[in-house]
């Protein structure tokens, strides 16, 4: 019966435009370069299951957490499958039996791994031969987040070495500060900590085959993070990492990749009513108008991702026009300012994100209104939403 019903509030996702991002995201690299789509978080906000049956071109696929990795193993993917966060010590065996590569940085969880069957622990009776356990160490070169210092490299190549069963075919890292900058002497900085990192792995007999530390921002800007793996998030997504990326691309003389965003956000008008001059709209009174003023209720609020910030700031796309937001926005209800576009009507369509005819309301502008930035206006539009497939065209 719901399957049947229509959306209030809905996304929409351009079928070609994830491959393709993908795809012109990789041509900043060798052929010889793997590309791990990062689908982590509900695919930045997009929707896990169908962003991944749009990556078609993608070798890898990077999520946060175990419950991703097994969501994706439950669509039928076979692609190797990178877990970047942190999994519960009880759930490792899961993730082992789901054939979900871990990243480790913690010496309690390859003790954990060592003792499961597939590590040379005891295997349960009549059991087939496992696959090994395929982990990737996450180094800390300056993020202050996920990772292991340097001085701690001996004691896990120690751990690695007394578990045959557990196979390193990563070392990895990530940058602090290489997005919002025009200066990246501390991602080069970071680079040359990751490259001791590796030498030192070396000097212990661990050569792991892909070393990788390449987000979006790296991989346009900086070959020599490149190794064999890209793991790129925002850009899949049709968004840059920051304006200062774009900058520095062109500056560069950088291959700069065509993106084309992927998502529009759209619902519709739920009442249409004229309020007399000098009425309030809204939580708090902060908003009186001063006209005769033709108002449009809309069904989407900050319970779906729709900033509450936006109140009496940002703009919504009906006909191709922009219409006003006025008043705060609520938990389930927006208001914006239809008078200038009288052929509204109950029930026509809104964009919120995307595209009205000639007009665009793109995610930095809506971060700019939010005080934010794009990641988090994509990836905290509510996953229950819908989420449909369109072809659009480029």
């Amino acid at each position: 019966m719901l399957a049947a019903m229509s959306s209030l509030v809905w996304v929409e996702l351009e079928a070609g435009a994830p491959d393709h991002n993908l795809r012109e995201l990789g041509k900043c690299a060798g052929p010889e370069v793997k590309l791990c789509a990062v689908v982590k978080s509900n695919a930045y906000g997009h929707g896990l299951n169908e962003m991944v049956r749009l990556l078609p071109s993608a070798h890898w696929l990077g999520v946060n957490s175990l419950e991703e990795g097994v969501r994706i193993r439950e669509l039928g993917e076979a692609r190797p499958v990178l877990i970047m966060g942190h999994v519960p010590l009880a759930d490792l065996g899961e993730a082992v039996a789901r054939d979900l590569d871990l990243t480790v940085y913690n010496l309690e969880t390859l003790a954990a791994l060592a003792r499961l069957p597939a590590a040379g622990g005891p295997p349960p009776a009549g059991a087939a031969p496992m696959r090994p356990i395929r982990v990737h160490l996450k180094v800390e070169t300056g993020t202050g987040r996920q990772g292991i210092l340097p001085g701690e490299i001996p004691a896990f190549a120690r751990e690695l070495r007394s578990a045959p069963g557990i196979e390193l075919v990563g070392v990895s890292t990530h940058y602090a500060n290489i997005e919002d900058t025009l200066n990246h002497g501390y991602a080069e900085q970071q680079l040359e900590r990751f490259r001791r990192a590796l030498a030192a792995l070396a000097e212990l007999g661990l050569k792991p085959p892909i070393p990788h530390t390449a987000c979006t921002a790296a991989g346009i800007l900086f070959p020599e993070t490149h190794y064999g793996l890209l793991r790129v998030g925002i850009g899949v997504y049709g968004l840059w990492p920051s304006r200062e990326t774009y900058l520095s691309a062109l500056m560069g003389r950088r291959p700069v990749p065509n993106l084309r965003p992927v998502l529009s956000w759209k619902t519709r008008i739920a009442q249409l009513k004229v309020l007399p001059e000098g009425s309030f709209v809204g939580y708090g009174c902060t908003y009186k108008t001063t006209r005769a003023t033709r108002l449009a209720v809309l069904p989407v609020g900050y319970a779906d991702g729709y900033d509450r910030a936006l109140g009496n700031t940002a703009h919504v796309l009906v006909h191709g026009k922009r219409a006003p937001v006025i008043g705060r926005v609520c938990m389930n209800l927006t208001m914006v300012d239809v008078t200038d576009i009288p052929q509204a009507r109950l029930e026509d369509e809104v964009v919120l994100l995307g595209r009205s005819a000639d007009e665009r309301i793109s995610a930095e502008t809506m971060a700019s209104w939010a005080g934010t930035i794009n990641y988090e206006i994509v990836s905290r539009i509510n996953p229950l939403l819908e989420r449909r497939v369109v072809e659009t065209g480029p």
